[in-house]
């Protein structure tokens, strides 16, 4: 364990990440410097930590395929179960999930630090793979509505928590490409239910194989999680200094792991934060500012109308006499192309260049939507510009808006409440995405669909101005390092 004085906290303010940590180094192991290597600190190798990561977005691809996979089945769902043009009862299982999300995404914060992030992915995949079993083998519509409900309890545990897990297990360098592969995984997901849903419609019962499979992916996560590294940030919070050490070994090789440490101890003494972090602290006082950021951020998120695309797509195109199978394609290549962009561009430009660009990208589509639904224009020009500005919206929403917060508000928030307050952040998302899935059609009915884009277009341009004020860079930063930016010591 690496002694650093508690008055050190003016130094952190004086100097830079890399100044700090050589300066440590050179104090606590003078023959680094004596063989060479204080002169120039290497980054770590991406490839120790990408297994670990990889690992965990497999439950962001379950997030991706359990929102997706009534979509197609969901008529014979209905059939089979004997609710047949109940529209309340296809709507409850649709959103019973949202709700058991919203229950699960409350109680991640303390699950993740009570029992740790790996723990908690085992734990997430228990629920889903009950879940998906019950709702693949029930004869009633309360035990699909049961499984639903279970399923989404693992689903709002999961994403939270993968946010935290690559957050803190990733080198700096590559945190942004890391990230990016949660939305990835998403897409991935989402275009893995359409595809195994192909065939409900010639299959009798098949929409059972398409709940069942999902156990696959749920189980290989808990399993795989037994070889995974632990993140060191929560050792080092509960006073596991040795057990710490010994993870970032693993994630970053022995050559980095003091400089891992010493970057480490700047948030703190390890064992010394354990104490309950009570929910007042989150809403008001010094650390209100970060949580209203991810907050906000979450919330202008949905209001862009992101869901309320996707569930009008399939409309659109139809009106454009395409398939709805074809059209969920053109989407869901949208969606992967825009989230590959941002894989390749998120190290590179930064988290806030490509919010202020996804934003401003998705109110340009939005107006093109706009001018679409006008009666201006000619029958051909109104689907191009309906079709293309979905197109165009979706992909901008994959380059920024949709991969940054899962990934930014771990970055910005303290190790102390981290999980709490993605927690906090992340149930924002779950209630504001209900309650658009919940009204879109409606407020569709009463104001037109000028009206309607032309509130997401302003809600977009909303974020461009509140990202541009209250979004700081993290790109290349040590989660302490951005932390002491954030909330500099008392």
């Amino acid at each position: 364990m690496l002694g650093l004085p508690r008055d050190s906290s003016s130094t952190y303010k004086r100097m830079s990440s890399r100044e700090y940590i050589v300066d440590v180094l050179r104090e606590e192991d003078p023959a680094l410097f004596q063989n060479g290597m204080g002169q120039e600190m290497k980054n770590p190798s991406w490839r120790l930590s990408f297994p670990h990561v990889l690992v965990a977005t497999i439950s962001s691809f379950l997030f991706g395929y359990h929102i997706g996979v009534v979509n197609e089945p969901l008529e014979s769902i209905s059939s089979d179960l004997g609710f047949n043009g109940n529209t309340l009862a296809e709507g409850l299982v649709v959103s019973t999930c949202l709700g058991g999300a919203f229950v699960g995404c409350l109680l991640s914060g303390w699950i993740a630090d009570g029992v740790g992030r790996r723990r908690a992915f085992q734990l997430c995949a228990l629920p889903m793979v009950i879940g998906a079993s019950l709702s693949a083998a029930t004869k009633t519509l309360q035990g699909m509505l049961l499984g639903r409900f279970l399923v989404g309890t693992g689903l709002g545990v999961g994403p939270p928590v993968a946010g935290l897990y690559v957050a803190e297990v990733s080198p700096a360098f590559v945190r942004g490409t890391y990230g990016s592969f949660i939305q990835i995984a998403t897409c991935l997901g989402l275009m893995a239910a359409l595809l195994i849903g192909i065939p409900v419609r010639e299959i009798p019962g098949w929409w059972r194989v398409c709940f069942g499979v999902s156990t696959i992916p749920a189980a290989l996560l808990a399993l795989a999680m037994i070889f995974c590294a632990e993140s060191p940030h929560w050792l080092y919070k509960k006073g596991r200094i040795a057990e710490a050490e010994a993870e970032f070994e693993k994630l970053l090789g022995g050559s980095h792991v003091k400089s891992a440490m010493a970057e480490l101890s700047k948030s703190g003494r390890g064992g010394e934060e354990i104490d309950t972090v009570k929910l007042s602290e989150l809403l008001y006082g010094r650390h209100f500012r970060v949580v209203f950021i991810g907050s906000t951020l979450f919330a202008l998120q949905q209001l862009s109308g992101i869901n309320a695309v996707f569930y009008f797509s399939s409309t659109v195109f139809k009106s454009a006499g395409v398939p709805s199978n074809l059209a969920n394609t053109f989407v869901g290549i949208a969606n992967l192309s825009g989230s590959l962009i941002a894989m390749a561009l998120m190290d590179r430009l930064g988290r806030k260049i490509l919010l202020l660009w996804s934003f401003f990208g998705m109110a340009v589509a939005m107006v093109l939507q706009v001018f679409g639904a006008s009666s201006y224009v000619s029958e051909s020009g109104a689907l191009f510009l309906s079709v293309g500005g979905m197109l165009l919206f979706v992909l901008n929403f994959a380059t920024g808006a949709g991969p940054v917060p899962g990934l930014l508000i771990p970055e910005i928030v303290p190790n102390r409440i981290r999980a709490k307050a993605m927690a906090v952040c992340m149930s924002v998302h779950w209630v504001i995405n209900f309650f658009v899935g919940l009204l879109f059609l409606r407020l569709l009915e009463q104001f037109g669909p000028q009206l309607l884009y032309s509130m997401f277009a302003t809600f977009c341009l909303m974020a461009v101005a509140f990202v541009k004020r209250n979004v700081v860079e993290t790109k290349g930063k040590s989660l302490q390092e951005i932390e002491i930016a954030l909330l500099p010591q008392e």
